[in-house]
């Protein structure tokens, strides 16, 4: 594959404040690359500095080969974005949002009429075309800003958190028109919180916390070599963690005590199952590893402000 995006050493300091603090990375071309993190971590100052929207403090950055810079206009009209915020204009309607967009990227009308209205297929809004903004959920509105990112057909797609406060029917579909433009070739970088997304959508990823890489790598891959198969909550007092813990230690399994909570990662469930049953606890919680058990594992359970 070809590497589309390459960052080394990258720092972005705010005053004495180190948002991003020295990462390197590769994002290849075609792939749909995830930043994971807590509120905080340098994810969007990140992607604002690939798409050339906040410059850098030290280290580098380039997209096919191109510095990131401020300035760099080729990168701009390269790429789409999908913004956290919902910055659509009011006082037009939703085909009008559109066509006034694609001024921005020198679009002919007539162009631009037809890739409106392919867009708005897409992303299953042509029944919506004349409607006001203040007429439109929370998730069209969403929807049509998946639709303004695509109008100049751009090799590179920034989703920044782009299922914020959706209902699970329109979070699946902006996941399934993600995962159509990735299948047509369009690189795709993917901040969110909702590490289901992640693991639906990203071909790799790395989780991030105070500025700093902490891992990297395929989804599944790291659920497995930082948690296991299989994950065993049980609610009991602390009292009772020494009991259990001798009672379950010999099945393989890492464990931790968060809150009421004690937690056992295991490669392999069949055997602590077999003890559970045994031991008739009354309450048991058992379920397949995720990726929001490495999240937590590696950036902490406890809450960020």
């Amino acid at each position: 594959m070809t590497t589309l995006i390459r960052a080394e050493n990258l720092v972005k300091k705010f005053g004495d404040f180190i948002a991003v603090d020295g990462i390197s990375f590769e994002i290849e071309e075609g792939e749909c690359f995830g930043f994971l993190g807590p509120n905080g971590a340098g994810k969007t100052t990140t992607i604002r500095m690939i798409h050339c929207v906040s410059p850098l403090t030290s280290g580098t950055i380039t997209v096919a080969g191109l510095p990131a810079s401020v300035d760099n206009r080729a990168i701009k009209a390269m790429t789409g974005v999908i913004p956290q915020e919902i910055t659509l204009d009011i006082d037009l309607t939703v085909r009008e949002n559109l066509m006034v967009f694609s001024r921005f990227f020198d679009i002919p009308r007539r162009e631009a009429r037809t890739r409106v209205d392919e867009l708005l297929a897409f992303v299953e809004l042509e029944t919506k075309r004349n409607s006001k903004i203040d007429q439109l959920s929370t998730g069209m509105k969403r929807r049509l800003l998946v639709a303004r990112a695509l109008l100049n057909r751009p090799r590179l797609i920034i989703a920044d958190e782009p299922t914020t406060g959706l209902d699970p029917q329109a979070r699946h579909l902006i996941w399934q028109r993600l995962r159509q433009l990735k299948a047509q070739g369009t690189t795709v970088i993917l901040t969110t919180q909702y590490m289901d997304e992640a693991q639906q959508i990203c071909d790799r990823l790395v989780v991030m916390d105070k500025g700093k890489i902490f891992k990297e790598g395929v989804p599944n891959r790291l659920i497995e070599d930082e948690i296991g198969r299989e994950v065993v909550e049980i609610r009991i007092g602390m009292e009772e963690d020494a009991r259990l813990i001798a009672e379950l230690g010999g099945a393989a399994c890492g464990h931790e005590r968060v809150g009421d909570t004690l937690y056992f990662y295991c490669r392999d469930g069949h055997d602590i199952r077999k003890r559970l049953v045994d031991l008739d606890l009354p309450a048991v919680v058992h379920r397949p590893a995720t990726l929001e058990d490495v999240f937590l594992k590696l950036t902490g359970r406890s809450l960020v402000e």
